[in-house]
């Protein structure tokens, strides 16, 4: 009788040995492995038949199994040992990492009978951290557009490849936010990021800038002074506005990416150039090759790999969560308890061009943010700027039956902020639902809402 409860009682226990989700295995006073259970089986990929016996740390093969080892350490001293992150080798030869805990193995009596490793997987975890990680650069950047979309999907891919990267798009619509982002993905991210504007200064204070000078290079040049490739190594440099420098120092910078070397101003000897070259421009560069105002040979040196970022006319679906991001971002600076814009305010903010981009409308929250002394941002707040250009269009929101060059964005707009719903859509715009869905299929829309 006393026989069957206790193979009964063993039953039990292997049934509850084999359900706990963590790896589990068991070893004597020399560190053989007297058990393990399914979840054991199934991360390092070993039979027990091929187990039982032998050594755990000729098994696991883990990277602390020589010096430091968790279950040694316990078996010696009897303290237990929690979440200690290792590597292990499955038997297919794949290292995954785990996170191991020890503690002493007692039999009915309470006397040490060798100790218990218990272990988890934490491959899913780490890749989700890893991939969380990539996308840690965009936290500035934020659209609903499918362009903008399908930029975000590609960026970690350029950030790790270190070509060259031309960014086009217009004058505030977040090129060196775009930039910066790429930097803080790549390889180079622990190293310093450079940015100057080729527009902003002139040809020899460029190229000083640049490239450095020695020491009585020219007058008032009394020391050494390093210049932005230097200041770069390592690391990333930004040539913003790239379509305002002059030929004559375009001939010099193709010489840097062709050959890898400088020289700076006054010095005789050469330096090594060692950073990934960003450039950006508002103006279209090809066109500018083509009207001999760009050098075709640099062009395609800095044009390995192109992204567009369209203007925000052209994605006016941003809009509702461009404000509530420049909403966070102002309440938390300003200490300011301002929660949403009204319907007329944003009704105005649509019916804006936005000629400065996102930028401006920015520069119009903060503005608002100024002004308003209550928890809803109103038309009155907005910059005259915008509230002037606003009457002089039409005060009909309904999209023109000849359409226009904004139709798309508007219909992605109130799409977005209708949550998809077709029907509240069609009824804001004024429109049919057969007439939007027409619509939505010519500009190929779909009524789902992809949002980062």
């Amino acid at each position: 009788m006393i026989g069957k409860d206790t193979s009964k009682q063993n039953k039990i226990s292997r049934i509850i040995f084999d359900s706990i989700d963590e790896g589990v295995f068991t070893t004597d006073f020399e560190c053989r492995i007297t058990s393990l259970n399914r979840a054991a089986e199934r991360i390092s990929g070993f039979s027990p038949e091929e187990v039982i016996g032998k050594y755990c740390f000729d098994i696991f093969r883990t990277d602390l199994c020589q010096r430091g080892c968790a279950l040694r350490s316990t078996l010696e001293n009897g303290k237990s040992v929690s979440n200690v992150r290792v590597n292990i080798i499955r038997r297919d030869g794949r290292k995954i990492p785990v996170s191991v805990s020890t503690t002493l193995l007692r039999d009915d009596s309470e006397k040490c009978a060798g100790a218990v490793e218990f272990f988890r997987d934490l491959s899913e975890i780490e890749n989700l951290q890893h991939k969380l990680s990539r996308f840690r650069g965009l936290e500035n950047i934020v659209s609903c557009n499918e362009k903008m979309q399908h930029i975000f999907k590609l960026l970690p891919n350029i950030a790790e490849s270190e070509c060259n990267v031309l960014i086009q798009g217009p004058s505030g619509s977040g090129k060196e936010l775009l930039a910066h982002a790429i930097h803080d993905m790549s390889p180079r991210k622990q190293n310093a990021y450079i940015r100057i504007n080729c527009a902003a200064l002139p040809e020899t204070l460029l190229e000083s800038e640049l490239f450095g000078y020695t020491r009585g290079a020219f007058t008032d040049a009394k020391r050494d002074k390093p210049g932005m490739f230097q200041m770069a190594q390592g690391g990333t440099l930004l040539l913003d506005e790239i379509g305002d420098m002059p030929l004559a120092l375009q001939v010099k910078l193709l010489r840097v990416l062709n050959n890898g070397e400088y020289q700076p101003l006054g010095s005789t000897r050469m330096l090594q150039a060692d950073a990934r070259i960003i450039t950006s421009s508002n103006q279209d560069l090809k066109h500018m090759v083509e009207q001999g105002g760009f050098r075709e040979d640099l062009y395609y040196r800095i044009n390995v790999i192109s992204v567009h970022i369209p203007p925000l006319r052209e994605r006016l679906e941003d809009l509702p969560i461009l404000i509530e991001h420049f909403i966070r971002k102002f309440r938390a600076k300003r200490k300011k308890d301002i929660r949403r814009v009204s319907d007329e305010a944003l009704r105005l903010l649509r019916k804006h061009d936005f000629p400065g981009n996102v930028r401006e409308l920015e520069n119009a929250i903060e503005h608002a943010f100024v002004i308003c002394e209550g928890t809803v941002i109103e038309a009155g707040h907005l910059p005259e700027r915008i509230l002037e250009a606003t009457r002089k269009t039409d005060d009909s929101y309904c999209v023109s039956s000849n359409g226009n060059g904004s139709e798309e964005a508007i219909i992605r707009e109130a799409l977005a902020r209708n949550i998809g719903n077709c029907a509240k859509t069609a009824r804001e715009l004024g429109m049919h639902r057969v007439t939007l869905w027409r619509k939505m299929a010519k500009y190929n829309i779909t009524s789902g809402r992809v949002a980062l």
